[in-house]
């Protein structure tokens, strides 16, 4: 039986490790998403997780590769749930481009901390600078696959980059505080974005 595999507890090393970056990770929800700023350090981390450095270095190298790694875990969950709305909302595009909206929308401000994190951290923490534009033709790549086929390559391409990145700045503003406008409001705007972008070359 390898280390990884032995039982205490009735659990393995290997899970009693998950569960403790589980934990770090959501401290790090809590930090970076807080509506001052980012305010993230090892001590900080491990104290809101209720963990010693010791199991912080068991999961990450170093403060950067926690602040990455904690970024990273809510691209995963905000593409997963734009997938997933798209996927159940059928073919025709104004559904789609409603269901996406509104699954991003409640994405973002029912947990305001996720928000913060894929929008506003990177504006704030050097690791998140590069990693945040890397991360970019993820999504854009998604609305890519939604627009019409009648256009090339090229311009599907660019309406989709330029399209995330408005969005992203709208929803940043947001949550900033830039734009004191209803749920509602924000949600239908930003469908009329999506929508005027699927029909600028047709």
């Amino acid at each position: 039986m390898t280390d990884a595999n032995r039982t205490w507890a009735g659990t393995s090393l290997s899970d009693r490790r998950a569960r403790r970056r589980r934990q770090l990770l959501d401290a790090g929800l809590d930090l970076l998403g807080t509506p001052e700023g980012p305010a993230v350090s090892v001590r900080a981390v491990c104290r809101s997780a209720g963990l010693t450095e010791r199991y912080f270095y068991e999961s990450f190298t170093d403060r950067d590769e926690f602040v990455v790694a904690a970024y990273d875990h809510v691209v995963t969950l905000a593409h997963r749930t734009l997938v997933d709305a798209v996927s159940l909302a059928g073919s025709d595009p104004s559904r789609r481009a409603e269901a996406a909206v509104s699954a991003f929308v409640t994405l973002i401000l029912d947990d305001p901390r996720q928000g913060r994190v894929l929008l506003l951290a990177p504006l704030a923490e050097e690791p998140l600078r590069r990693i945040g534009a890397q991360r970019l033709p993820v999504f854009a790549d998604l609305v890519r696959e939604q627009l019409s086929d009648r256009l090339d390559e090229g311009d599907r391409a660019m309406t989709a980059t330029a399209l995330v990145g408005g969005l992203a700045n709208v929803f940043a503003g947001y949550l900033g505080g830039t734009f004191d406008v209803t749920r509602e409001r924000l949600t239908a705007h930003c469908v009329r974005l999506v929508l005027a972008a699927e029909g600028l070359h047709s």
